[in-house]
């Protein structure tokens, strides 16, 4: 993979992880890579590249050098897929604190709304490749 795209996602949140099994199926060309929030890597990227107020419910994405977060980060990943799901990137005409405040309050809830793992995914073999930072 060169200089893809990364995905930082909570890696015990049942939705962030059938979020990244939707992009992996929508991303043909593999410009997407992934690392979970608790990974060492993520937390050094964050450090790195400055990113404002990252939890574990911020959905982060390095592109080309820059960061996205919130509802930045995922219509940037939808622009990127294949199918109708780049044209949810028209959703970035909504004023950014609206659409935080939404992506804010799906967060805060999804646990409750899709559950929790006790441990971070461990990628398939097919997949294992774009990952990074984890043990696989």
């Amino acid at each position: 993979m060169n200089n893809p795209h990364i995905v930082i996602f909570d890696g015990v949140c049942n939705f962030c992880n059938g979020a990244v099994n939707f992009i992996i199926k929508r991303d043909p060309k593999g410009v997407f890579a992934f690392t979970p929030m608790q990974s060492e890597l993520a937390q050094e990227l964050t450090e790195r590249l400055n990113v404002p107020d990252v939890g574990m419910d911020t959905l982060v994405l390095i592109k080309a050098g820059e960061c996205y977060v919130l509802s930045d980060a995922a219509l940037e990943i939808a622009k990127e897929l294949k199918g109708p799901w780049r044209f949810c990137y028209a959703f970035k005409v909504v004023p950014r604190p609206i659409r935080d405040a939404a992506y804010k309050l799906f967060a805060r809830n999804r646990y409750k709304l899709f559950g929790k793992r006790d441990a971070c995914m461990v990628p398939t073999e097919d997949v294992k490749s774009r990952f990074m930072g984890v043990d696989t």
